[in-house]
């Protein structure tokens, strides 16, 4: 190495040569740090990095020495990751190194044909790639032959971890890693890999529940390349034609384009994006499927006018592996230049090559969702990460309600860019009870064991296991309930088993992803499937689709069999489909707030957006919102109090207990029929009075059922489940105090 390294020589001799052939001059910071603890092999690890910081790297070429030591021959390392694809992109990079080291790296999820996979399970060595449902498939479906399959595993490795953390598939995955030490009679070191961790203590516990202290924790100090951001501001109008036009045209057999029934700021930003951008290579997040399919048909439009092949490719989870690998081709090679208008699906680290700019349409989900994106941009040595922001903003009439006025979507915008710029993102939620995924486990694991007591049950996946929330008298409310559906049954010696429900759950492949889709139907045309659709609103045949970027019409729909056949059309306009927003943090309404109240220009904004913006503080001012919270918006009652998601949802159902009609809106509470005299009373009698509980909260909610198996949870149970996961009673309970201690010191 050019520069003296320790760790360089704890690596096995192989792996040096191969670091040389390379050309590397020297580790990386997280390389350098995480060699040492990792091939020591005696504690979990964390290593939290910039995305192109080296974590693969970092993780696996220590691992790979130790596999290569003449003690370790026929060893083997296991690696959970969130996506296939991300699975596929690790083998190719992997394989490249251990080609030459004759380790074999086994890709095993459900495109893996079943020949591969034979593989490993003969000679059991080398390094299995894999995601939650198919480790959950091989606890099932091979029971106690994972002793023997995994008996000489030495590492596990978690990428993506905060993918996993505060969801109902990371409980399946923290109860797995669980089973598989408590089948192997022994503990395996977990390192978990992320480039976005919002509290690395709470990622500590997730790795190992109950002993997250003892985590070994690697925060990488190399520096990122800088970051260049421009945010522009668009009014919205609508559309070219109307509903009435668009139908006249569809009638008489005339074509519709897509930039005819954009609205106007959609169409816009479309011209924006398609004048200044194309040429490159970019990613472009809109937000929700429906968004990228309407970018990309409107994009796709504007290359087609101009006689110019397609550059603009759409990417999101209910397109065909075959459509997604598509556009993931078009943006690896070289020749031509390819963006992709995606959702999620591309924000984890999916090898794509390299990005000029990352286009965020509206603010992201989250903090922590804008940092993972920006981070594939900038990825090349001394070139800039870029992102590019459109904010788009209703029209300031008389019928624009407060929040409008404020320019919500705009001033999240930036709040989320000046908390990334602090290097601030979401800590996950955790401590939620989800008794969904529990009830899935405690299925798994009798099929593991062939059959296990309540007692055992209890102990593996609720003592030892992740479901700490869950006391001994609900986990029997729970097998009660299982067992009046005849989904468990218990026998003479004391064995739950399954019931004949169980079996026809546990025998469906669905069964071993701990989370739930929507009713989806399979789109067809001419043979070839383009993908599914989430049934979120009705569709009948003669209707207009978009879809992997075209447009489509309704030809059949078989309901029994979930196929639409659709065939490609001219126009049309579109039904919306799928997309919602994240919950918003504290911390980002907090920060909301404060840009309201400052009068300085923000730098990264265009003309317009700053003129947005002056628009936003010249109402917030106007109403008083810098000294009171509360405004009358048309006889609407608006409370902005600034919290998150789960503190105002928590206190618009504790008002609407005590008979006043609230509703969370996000920036505020909506409340009606009632006056603020009214509201302060209820506010203090709140604070001051005794707490309540989630079934005073939710007697009278009926959409309790969020996750896969919530509809099989007795309704008081599932109150306190739903409000363990989507509420916060203690906090709303410290932020009342609060409001009343403040109260107080002004009358003073």
């Amino acid at each position: 190495m050019a520069t003296q390294s320790s760790s360089f020589e704890l690596l096995h001799p192989l792996i040096q040569e191969w670091i040389w052939q390379s050309g590397w001059t020297e580790l990386r910071d997280a390389q350098e740090r995480s060699i040492p603890p990792i091939i020591a092999g005696d504690s979990d690890v964390i290593i939290s990095a910039a995305t192109a910081a080296g974590k693969t790297e970092a993780a696996f070429l220590p691992i790979l020495s130790r596999l290569l030591a003449p003690d370790a021959a026929g060893h083997s390392a296991l690696c959970v990751s969130p996506l296939k694809a991300l699975i596929n992109d690790q083998w190719d990079r992997l394989t490249q190194l251990c080609e030459t080291l004759e380790i074999p790296v086994v890709p095993w999820h459900g495109d893996v044909a079943a020949s591969r996979k034979q593989t490993f399970a003969k000679k059991r060595a080398g390094c299995v790639l894999i995601t939650p449902e198919s480790l959950e498939a091989l606890f099932y479906n091979r029971g106690s032959g994972v002793a023997g399959l995994f008996e000489r595993l030495d590492y596990v490795v978690v990428d993506e971890l905060h993918a996993f953390m505060g969801s109902e598939r990371g409980m399946q995955l923290q109860s797995l890693l669980d089973r598989l030490e408590m089948t192997l009679g022994r503990r395996i070191p977990r390192i978990g890999l992320s480039a976005t961790l919002g509290d690395i203590q709470l990622a500590a516990e997730f790795l190992r529940p109950g002993e997250g202290a003892k985590v070994t924790i690697i925060e990488s100090t190399q520096a990122s390349s800088s970051l260049r951001i421009l945010i522009k501001g668009y009014q919205d109008g609508p559309p070219q034609l109307s509903d009435e036009e668009v139908e006249e045209r569809v009638k008489s057999g005339q074509p519709v384009s897509a930039m005819e029934t954009a609205g106007l700021g959609m169409l816009q930003i479309g011209r924006h994006i398609y004048n200044n951008l194309r040429g490159r290579n970019h990613l472009i997040f809109p937000n929700s499927r429906q968004k990228v399919e309407q970018y990309t048909a409107l994009l796709r439009a504007m290359s087609e006018r101009d006689c110019l092949p397609p550059e603009f490719w759409p990417h999101h989870g209910n397109l065909s592996k075959d459509l997604r690998e598509e556009t993931e081709r078009a943006l690896k090679q070289t020749v031509t230049p390819a963006s992709a208008v995606a959702t999620s699906t591309l924000e984890l680290g999916v090898d794509i090559g390299p990005v000029e700019s990352v286009v965020q349409v509206g603010p992201a989900p989250s903090v922590s969702s804008l940092r993972q994106r920006l981070g594939r941009s900038g990825r090349r040595k001394g070139t800039p990460a870029i992102l590019r922001g459109y904010a788009l903003e209703a029209p300031h009439d008389a019928r624009a309600t407060l929040p409008d006025r404020l320019r919500e979507d705009l001033v999240q915008l930036i709040a989320q860019i000046d908390l990334l710029l602090q290097r601030w993102v979401e800590p996950p939620r955790v401590g939620g009870m989800h008794l969904s995924t529990l009830i899935q486990q405690l299925l798994s694991l009798i099929g593991q064991r062939g059959g296990v007591t309540a007692a055992d049950a209890f102990r593996q996946l609720c003592v030892r296991g992740p479901f700490r929330s869950v006391g001994q008298e609900e986990f029997v409310t729970v097998l009660r309930a299982l067992g009046a559906r005849e989904i468990v049954i218990q026998d003479s010696s004391g064995l739950l088993l399954h019931g004949p429900a169980g079996e026809a759950i546990t025998g469906h492949y669905t069964f071993y992803a701990a989370f739930s889709s929507p009713d989806e139907f399979r789109l067809v045309s001419r043979g070839r499937t383009l993908g599914s659709l989430p049934m979120t609103s009705p569709l009948a045949e003669g209707d207009f689709l978009l879809f992997a970027g075209r447009r489509w019409k309704v030809a059949r729909i078989d309901n029994s069999q979930k196929v639409i056949e659709v065939v490609p059309s001219a126009g049309g306009r579109a039904p919306s489909f799928g997309g919602t927003a994240g919950m918003v943090h504290t911390r980002v309404r907090q920060q909301m707030r404060q840009i309201l109240t400052a009068d300085t220009p923000v730098p990264y904004l265009d003309e317009e957006a700053q003129r947005l913006l002056n628009e936003a503080r010249m109402t917030f001012k106007s109403v008083g919102l810098s000294k009171v919270s509360h405004a009358d918006d048309e006889g609407t009652l608006r409370l902005f109090l600034w919290q998150g998601d789960e503190i105002q949802t928590t206190l618009a159902l504790m008002l609407k207990f005590f008979g006043i009609d609230a509703t969370n809106e996000g920036l505020c509470l909506a409340l009606s029929g009632t006056s603020v005299k009214e509201v302060d009373e209820m506010l203090r009698r709140l604070a001051a009075g005794d707490q309540l509980h989630a079934a005073d909260l939710l007697r009278d909610a009926e959409n309790l059922a969020v996750e896969k198996w919530d509809s099989l949870i007795p309704p008081p149970l599932l109150q306190i489940n739903y409000a363990s996961q989507l509420l916060d009673l203690p906090g709303t309970y410290e932020f009342l105090r609060g409001l009343l201690g403040q109260a107080a010191a002004l009358r003073s």
